[in-house]
């Protein structure tokens, strides 16, 4: 068993309401048992350019839920805000695309990635955290599969996660250690959905200690897109070649965070939706590293409540997102009205943004609620929802983030 660590950086993990609160979790590994970490719960991020500033909570875990056994301890501090990229990056290099991946009709498969199971001892503020790894489940019954290999010096699953549109190809993140950032690595499933070897992406290890608050896997599944706070307010966009780590950075001092990201269909251009300043198209192709400057504003941000999640439609020529629990569509043409495509019912206790995945036909949308997948059809607006099943912990700690 390895000796106790210390651990000075903790990552936060991704935003989940629209004030983007970002809570923590860290793991280690231990042999072939479950190991745990403890961290400690009083964090704030806040941008010297908005007065706003959000607390960092811990997760919660039900009532009744029994604690890990305790294998390592470690004592987490408050991380440090990662740096902005250095100025003196060399030039951006065009980017090249292959053939999007083909859907192959209604989903089959969706991968969940958990954060570390919390459990905080009585009186203690400090939460004792077990790895879970990553998993594949049956898209219509909720039936686990397989959980998903970790490449070599990743520890735990991380709660990133993104799809190609073939349903067979997904992009996942994992935490490696104290101090170090997280690692991003693609995943490919067979017919059965049983997930090959990882492939880590080379090189791209996010931005310092922050796992960034959006992910997004090309269509070609050869690129990522991330997105990022920056040091002093504003928000970063950063496009990596999976297969040799070679990155663009776009930033922008204009907003505060980029909770969602999208490719379009051509591979050349970037949905994104930015607090504070709206729903937009970022133009890749374009010189220079201004975010503001590349993207095209959509729909402002006045009107767009508790924006979350974004998806192109299998054409290219619009745009769905999500607006609080509703979820519309708007074409990408000058004037155009956005159209409600669905108003999803949820519990008075759920989030008060909608984070869904859309698949590659463009009809089937996912979202997660209190352990439970749930599939609406865009087509009809029939909703169908179905447990979450995993092989170990089930039901415990923060329900999984979800992609097809």
């Amino acid at each position: 068993m390895s000796p106790p660590l210390i651990i000075d950086d903790v990552p936060p993990r991704p935003a989940v309401v629209a004030a983007s609160l970002i809570a923590l979790g860290l793991v280690s590994a231990c042999g072939d048992q479950p190991s745990v970490e403890r961290v400690s719960l009083d964090l704030t991020v806040a941008s010297p350019e908005s007065s706003a500033t959000w607390a960092l909570s811990p997760p919660v875990l039900p009532s009744g839920s029994p604690s890990p056994p305790p294998k390592l301890a470690t004592t987490l501090t408050s991380p440090a805000v990662p740096p902005s990229q250095p100025a003196d990056l060399p030039p951006p290099q065009p980017m090249t695309t292959r053939p999007a991946l083909a859907p192959a009709g209604p989903p089959r498969f969706v991968v969940t990635a958990r954060v570390p199971i919390a459990y905080f001892p009585e009186n203690s503020k400090t939460a004792i955290q077990t790895p879970v790894p990553p998993a594949v489940h049956d898209a219509t019954t909720g039936a686990f599969i397989a959980d998903i290999q970790l490449p070599e010096g990743v520890r735990s699953s991380w709660q990133l996660v993104a799809a190609a549109p073939d349903n067979r190809t997904f992009l996942l993140s994992g935490w490696t250690g104290p101090h170090s950032a997280l690692r991003f690595f693609r995943v490919r499933l067979s017919e059965d959905g049983r997930p090959g070897e990882p492939e880590l992406v080379p090189g791209f290890e996010g931005e310092g200690n922050n796992p960034g608050t959006a992910l997004a896997l090309s269509p070609d599944a050869t690129r990522l897109a991330h997105a990022a706070p920056v040091l002093g307010g504003g928000a970063k966009v950063t496009v990596v070649e999976l297969a040799t780590g070679a990155r663009r950075d776009w930033t922008t001092r204009a907003f505060p965070l980029v909770l969602g990201l999208a490719w379009a269909p051509d591979g050349q251009r970037l949905a994104l939706v930015a607090g504070g300043w709206g729903l937009g198209v970022l133009d890749a192709g374009l010189p220079g590293s201004d975010l503001l400057a590349a993207s095209r504003l959509v729909r402002p941000g006045k009107g767009l409540t508790l924006p979350q999640s974004v998806a192109y439609t299998p054409d290219g020529g619009a745009l769905v997102y999500s607006v609080g629990h509703t979820v519309e569509r708007i074409a990408l043409r000058e004037g155009a009205a956005p159209e409600v495509l669905a108003k999803i019912s949820l519990p008075r206790d759920a989030s008060l943004s909608l984070r869904f995945s859309l698949d590659g036909t463009g009809r089937h949308l996912l979202h997660t609620h209190d352990w439970r997948f749930h599939r609406v059809d865009l087509h009809d607006g029939s909703a169908t929802s179905m447990p979450i099943e995993v092989a170990a912990h089930p039901g415990e700690g923060m329900p999984p983030t979800a992609a097809w």
